[in-house]
């Protein structure tokens, strides 16, 4: 029975390219936000020209951010499981509560974008003269601007912490997450582009997580887990 217990831990144990997943979602949302910010004005009362000359560029980048979602999923494990039974309660609350709120509010300004873009296609005079689409395109502009950028600045900072404590990434990766998180934080909703550090950071640390999982030998001592125990910082 034991030996039943080791196999299949063994068999769930995380694979060392899991860390791909933050790149892929770097890639995705990355290629999302580009084609958003260059067919839309930052402009949460613009009259929908974008509608128009660009739905079809808005629609690929919202078809996109599903796939960024799951591999951002993937992203929280792959953390999660390099923290492995350092993981500390209350930062981890915090870590894994912002990371599933950025998703949350992520998908929920795309749904309400993918909901204009359908709108218009049926209806295309009267929904840009309507008071739905002026709210709508607010919303969306807030929800992704307000409070999606503040959760990734909550999910850097929790993340930040839990690196410097533990050590499963270099300092100054933590470091850096700080000061990104700070200027989300204190961006306004007119800041172009500021939301780019996040998926910016989330590529620097999966490539390193990446790099260092195949760095290690098979033959290295581990916690049951594939990979050495992270470094507890008092």
């Amino acid at each position: 029975m034991k030996q039943r217990a080791t196999l299949i831990r063994e068999g769930l144990k995380t694979p060392r390219a899991a860390a791909v997943a933050g790149i892929l979602f770097s890639i995705f949302l990355i290629a999302a936000l580009v084609l958003f910010r260059l067919s839309v004005r930052a402009d949460p009362l613009e009259a929908g020209v974008w509608l128009k000359t660009s739905s079809n560029a808005v629609a690929l980048g919202l078809n996109l951010v599903p796939f960024a979602g799951i591999a951002f999923l993937w992203f929280i494990g792959v953390l999660r499981d390099r923290l492995g039974e350092f993981e500390d309660r209350f930062f981890s609350t915090v870590f894994l509560g912002s990371g599933l709120l950025f998703l949350a509010m992520l998908f929920a300004s795309a749904a309400v974008a993918g909901g204009i873009i359908l709108a218009y296609a049926a209806k295309p005079e009267v929904l840009l003269a309507s008071a739905t689409f002026t709210f709508a395109r607010a919303a969306t502009y807030e929800i992704m601007n307000i409070y999606t950028v503040k959760m990734a600045a909550v999910f850097m900072i929790s993340t930040s912490t839990l690196a410097i404590r533990t050590g499963f990434t270099p300092r100054w990766i933590a470091f850096l997450g700080y000061a990104f998180a700070l200027l989300l934080l204190v961006s306004g909703r007119y800041v172009e582009w500021i939301i780019m550090v996040f998926p910016l950071w989330v590529l620097l640390v999966s490539i390193y997580i990446l790099i260092d999982n195949f760095r290690r030998l098979p033959e290295t001592p581990t916690t049951g887990r594939g990979q050495e125990p992270p470094r507890v910082r008092q």
